[in-house]
């Protein structure tokens, strides 16, 4: 997704996960993060985005070539009827076609409900993420 449009669309699915932002933000801040390797990508039905993902490909250090997923997010009224997980599904095949030895994410600490879906696509905790606000 690269046009205004097309991120727009967007956006009033993904800020059922990310509640903090206002539109023309999120646009902008897209556009920002796609200097550094950020793709969106969405899936529609009936003329309206149902899924949508935003996710880079990334090496660091500690591990392989990765594909690191910032945001995951269905539709409210669209959950548990396998939008999450054509995805999340996709999302692998586009990181075997890239090289990448794993698929990786973050999850709040309260999204229980996000846990049982990753568990039941056979991911696991693999490390714990610190932050601190400065």
């Amino acid at each position: 997704m690269v046009s205004d449009e097309e991120i727009t669309s967007t956006f009033p699915v993904m800020r059922q996960l990310r509640t903090h932002l206002d539109e023309n933000e999120y646009l902008e801040k897209i556009k920002r993060m796609r200097r550094s390797g950020y793709r969106l990508a969405a899936a529609t039905a009936g003329g309206e985005v149902r899924r949508a993902a935003g996710f880079r490909v990334v090496e660091f250090l500690a591990y392989e070539k990765f594909l690191y997923l910032d945001d995951l997010v269905t539709a409210e009224d669209a959950r548990s009827t396998g939008h999450g997980e054509r995805m999340l599904d996709w999302l692998a095949g586009v990181a075997r076609e890239e090289g990448c030895g794993s698929l990786q994410l973050d999850s709040g600490v309260q999204r229980h409900e996000a846990h049982r879906f990753y568990f039941r696509k056979g991911m696991k905790i693999s490390s714990y993420h610190f932050s601190k606000a400065l």
